[in-house]
């Protein structure tokens, strides 16, 4: 299959009310999450338009993200840009045509999903974590990793193969052994506990995460 318009990628700056939506986009979106993660990093993945629909195929949360940051009065968020009447401009990659409405719409689903569909590494996810937690425990927060994925990575790991430790070249030893300092299988919660913020420990790090969060 060969593209309407070969040639390199490139990006304009677009104005926020010119971005249009591709019709029906079935993807559903966390604005909330989107918000937040924008004033946190700024504005840092791209919308791709369609040169051939005009319309843009991946980036529709972050664009209902914008508008609502715009009608709430937030500050422009960095890597936008002000127009002279003080509209907000957004960097689109362009450059890329679709053939057919149905290559669109498989575009569209295929950003949407290829990423998501992978799996994480468990090791290098729980360094990763570390790392974070250690440094900005607020940062960590901002992540909102569901409970039980915490509580499923977190039983994974073996501390002594991840960065820094003794065996760190050694592979890493997955589905620990039940102990009951390192076990999150449970409520993690004694009978004196109800009413207690769940903990589950790192058995990387030792760090207490706050479940639930």
């Amino acid at each position: 299959m060969t593209e309407t318009v070969p040639g390199p990628r490139y990006t304009t700056y677009v104005p926020l009310e010119d971005l249009a939506p591709a019709p029906g986009n079935p993807k559903k979106h966390e604005i909330e999450r989107i918000i937040e993660s924008i004033c946190t990093h700024g504005f840092v993945d791209q919308p791709i338009a369609d040169e051939r629909t005009g319309t843009i195929l991946g980036g529709h949360g972050r664009r209902e993200a914008l508008i609502e940051m715009q009608a709430r009065g937030e500050r422009l968020p960095g890597g936008l840009l002000l127009d002279n009447d003080g509209g907000w401009l957004v960097p689109v990659q362009r450059g890329w045509a679709s053939l057919s409405d149905a290559e669109a719409k498989a575009l569209n689903i295929k950003l949407n999903k290829i990423g998501a569909d992978g799996e994480w590494q468990p090791r290098s996810l729980a360094a990763y974590l570390e790392d974070i937690v250690t440094a900005d425990a607020e940062l960590f927060d901002s992540l909102a990793i569901p409970e039980d994925e915490l509580e499923s990575l977190l039983c994974q790991i073996d501390p002594e193969t991840l960065p820094g430790a003794v065996n760190e070249g050694q592979a890493p030893l997955l589905n620990l052994a039940d102990d009951s300092s390192h076990s999150l299988g449970g409520d993690g919660l004694s009978p004196d506990d109800e009413g207690r913020a769940r903990l589950a420990t790192c058995p990387a790090c030792g760090h207490a995460f706050t479940l639930g969060r």
